[in-house]
């Protein structure tokens, strides 16, 4: 798609922003979502291969909220988030391939949670007209890590039987509809009765963690077992993880949210169960952004997440997001609005 001119409508409420403080949230020390505090900065200028981001929309995902409590362990103070998209109202030295009033969106590159940013240009991926800005701040990290999922850590053919753990959380939801759209019969789990219904509108067949009979009903689905078992939950489904798949087969682990599971090495060995995992950043990098991105776009263009809701907070209102998050409160992807 060829370079269209910078939007007249950007490019004025660029100007009109120039002047303005940038609104931040930091956080000085780990702990509850009460550690989220707005600040006002001025940004300043990018230096080198940077540009300065005025942005529409910030994603927020779980491994923020372990950033907060220090599970993710990172030096403080520090400005929380790693995905958002806005529009170029600057660009530094060196910045070739992108301009003033073009609409990007980044994956991961921390510091998100503000209304405007520096960050490197190597971290943005320029949008298409067809994506919104709050598209790719909802989209972008999740989908990618699907993407990460069903493209590289695991080549996902059709026919396949796949159970999602995990399957009503952001990447989950959007792991599940992508699997079964690319021809896989899809078993979610959802982690409590409540949030059942999230997973029946992604998956073939949606089940909650607390039924006594959930293995059972996997086997009846698959009765060798699950030809892969995508975890985004960890050591709270590790049980359920071992008993569901056949032997000969596939755990992806790409989220721990309760911990890192202990699976039996022995066990595995025996069984021929391989286990593969990494980070997004690991997968999607330089080599492979474009194509996964496209891919995800034509997904999006596709209508393959419509049913996938945007939840909108006030940038202000951060540390209620993750209290949200925290009591599984939001039905939908969740995005900060400068």
């Amino acid at each position: 798609m060829a370079d269209s001119p910078p939007d007249r409508h950007n490019l004025a409420r660029l100007e009109k922003l120039d002047k303005k403080m940038a609104q931040i949230i930091r956080m000085h020390e780990h702990g509850a979502p009460s550690v989220l505090r707005l600040e006002t900065i001025e940004v300043g200028k990018p230096g080198p291969g940077e540009v300065r981001l005025v942005q529409d929309a910030i994603g927020v995902n779980y491994v923020d909220t372990m950033v907060r409590d220090g599970r993710f362990a990172m030096p403080l103070p520090l400005v929380p988030g790693f995905e958002g998209a806005g529009v170029i109202a600057q660009v530094g030295p060196g910045v070739d391939h992108l301009k003033v009033g073009d609409r990007v969106g980044y994956f991961f590159a921390i510091g998100g949670y503000a209304s405007e940013r520096l960050i490197a240009a190597s971290a943005l991926v320029k949008l298409p007209d067809d994506i919104t800005t709050r598209q790719a701040a909802m989209f972008l990290s999740a989908g990618l890590t699907a993407w990460m999922a069903l493209r590289s850590l695991h080549q996902l053919q059709a026919g396949e039987t796949v159970l999602v753990l995990g399957a009503s959380g952001s990447v989950g939801s959007i792991l599940a509809r992508w699997a079964r759209m690319l021809g896989a019969t899809v078993i979610g789990v959802a982690g409590s009765q409540a949030k059942l219904a999230q997973v029946t509108a992604g998956a073939d067949h949606a089940f909650h963690s607390g039924d006594p009979r959930l293995v059972d009903k996997i086997r009846a689905i698959a009765s060798d077992g699950v030809d892969v078992v995508y975890d985004l939950v960890g050591a709270a489904t590790a049980a359920l993880t071992i008993a569901a798949l056949r032997d000969g087969s596939k755990i992806v682990a790409i989220g721990a949210a309760s911990g890192p599971p202990a699976f039996d090495p022995a066990e595995l060995a025996r069984r021929r169960i391989e286990v593969t995992g990494g980070g997004t950043p690991q997968h999607v990098h330089a080599g492979t952004v474009d194509g996964a991105s496209s891919e995800l776009f034509a997904a999006i263009r596709g209508g393959l997440f419509a049913d996938l809701p945007a939840v909108g907070y006030p940038l202000s209102d951060a540390s209620q997001v993750h209290e949200d998050i925290a009591a599984r409160r939001i039905a939908g992807l969740p995005i900060l609005l400068p």
